[in-house]
């Protein structure tokens, strides 16, 4: 029976094991925090549950008055009424909610893996560097009484993920200065949170202890919020969080943070420097500065695994690294930092070792959300990659607010983007904009990875009312456009 020792219980590797044992092979997962991972654990799965309670106050909030709700209290035609109640919440309960959610979640997974005859052990594992001359290769599994054994394997999947990356003069301390794993400690809401770094994780925290009743500060040091998404999805984004009243504050590096005295008592505020001199003060500090692959220790380039200078893995499509026999999958890799890709690398990973045909990673079929208010969804290539010439794509955006389900919920930011190829309409890529923008992505994503055409798109039938009309009706209006027309 073929072996396979897998070092990591994240995405990457419980559906690799999944995928193996389903196979017929004999497989061991090390896992030294419990199934599931930093996914499961301190990132995906307790964000997005957070953000979930934050999602129903910001929609209760910014179109209660709208949609005719009357709050407990209110009278808006009366003179003098007596003020509304005012919302809040308990962030101690919404935290113990998101813990145990975030375990049921990982017990959930560790019986699905136990019931497929996957043997689970609690320990760090270690690749030894030598490949044995019938070529399998030997892992160590310490556990945390400091005991060691030793596995044999065929192959071993590397799928260690990462953890939060510091800086030198903003060390977390649990408390006041949090990354994020640590603020789902917290028992109060902060009163003034600084969220340092605008990327995916930097604007849902912030969106989101936004609409929880925090003050909050974005500190980015680009020019604006997501650099790296849709232009047009980042201003609409940075425009809503503007009007719902969070400070902004663009092209400002953040150089240090250190706890000072406040009217709360010593320590009891923070402070940030920007690399220009001038200096944030907050109750609290979030820092979301991007992530460092856990792949110190664990004997890799000993064993012939090539490293990249960030000290990622490098992989091929089929998660190959350049030892034989050794696959990895994950954050540590550095492809994409998806818990989808993860999986969906561990999977080609035990495919592809166990001699079943399998097509290699595709970034490009690939669809991604960020988890604000509203959400951005995108698949497939993007804005910058017509502007740069990567690809020869036509362009259509349709705001929402002509949408009449979206006029129905009282919406008013948002878009749907689709880009397709001049002359045969294949549909190549799109953005959607909208609250539960994770979910209309799916139509899109099916388009691209099915080389679907914006005729077959316009001519499906939508409900009406939806928000998904408008994924139709963009590819009606790109359908009638002339083929060479200016974007």
């Amino acid at each position: 029976m073929t072996s396979i020792v897998i070092i990591g219980g994240g995405p990457g590797g419980y559906e690799a094991a999944l995928v193996a044992a389903q196979l017929g092979a004999e497989v061991t997962v090390v896992d030294c925090d419990g199934l599931g991972g930093a996914s499961v654990l301190t990132d995906c799965v307790p964000s997005k549950t957070l953000i979930a309670t934050a999602e129903v106050m910001t929609t209760f909030d910014s179109s209660h008055d709208e949609l005719g709700i009357v709050i407990e209290g209110e009278d808006p035609a009366a003179a003098g009424a007596a003020p509304a109640r005012v919302l809040g919440v308990d962030l101690g309960k919404v935290n113990r909610r998101v813990k145990r959610l975030a375990l049921a979640q990982s017990h959930d997974i560790t019986a699905s893996v136990t019931r497929s005859g996957v043997r689970v052990l609690r320990g760090c594992g270690r690749l030894d560097p030598r490949r044995a001359e019938d070529g399998t290769r030997s892992v160590t599994v310490t556990d945390r009484d400091g005991n060691a054994q030793t596995l044999v394997a065929d192959a071993v999947l590397i799928a260690t993920g990462g953890h939060p990356r510091e800086l030198p003069d903003a060390e977390p301390d649990g408390e006041r200065i949090l990354n994020w794993k640590q603020v789902y400690e917290l028992k109060e809401l902060p009163e003034e949170l600084i969220v340092v770094g605008s990327g995916v994780t930097g604007a849902e925290f912030a969106g989101a202890y936004q609409a929880l009743g925090s003050r909050v500060t974005l500190v980015s040091s680009r020019d604006r919020v997501l650099p790296g998404e849709d232009p047009d999805a980042a201003v609409v984004l940075e425009d809503v969080f503007r009007r719902r009243g969070m400070n902004v504050m663009g092209r400002s590096r953040a150089a240090a943070v250190r706890r000072v005295d406040g009217p709360e008592g010593p320590g009891s505020r923070v402070e940030v420097t920007l690399a220009d001199g001038r200096t944030v003060l907050g109750t609290h500090c979030l820092m979301a500065v991007g992530a460092v692959p856990n792949t110190g220790g664990l004997g890799l380039a000993e064993a012939g695994v090539k490293l990249k200078d960030s000290g990622h893995v490098w992989t091929d499509r089929v998660s190959r690294t350049t030892a034989p026999g050794v696959y990895a999958a994950g954050d540590c890799t550095g492809v994409l930092a998806l818990a989808s890709v993860a999986a969906m690398q561990g999977r080609i990973a035990m495919y592809h070792f166990l001699g079943h045909a399998v097509t290699p990673l595709d970034l490009k079929a690939v669809s991604a959300n960020i988890f604000t208010d509203p959400e951005i969804a995108t698949v497939g290539y993007n804005q910058s990659d017509i502007d740069e010439g990567r690809i020869d794509a036509r362009a259509v955006k349709l705001p929402l607010v002509g949408n009449a389900r979206a006029k129905m919920q009282g919406i008013r930011d948002g878009f749907v983007k689709l880009f397709c190829r001049p002359g045969t309409g294949i549909v190549v890529g799109g953005v959607v904009v909208a609250p539960r923008a994770s979910e209309l992505i799916h139509p899109i994503s099916i388009a691209v990875d099915n080389n679907l055409t914006v005729e077959q798109i316009a001519k499906a039938f939508t409900v009406y009312p939806s928000l998904s009309g408008s994924i139709a009706e963009s590819a009606r209006q790109l359908q009638t456009r002339k083929a060479g027309e200016a974007l």
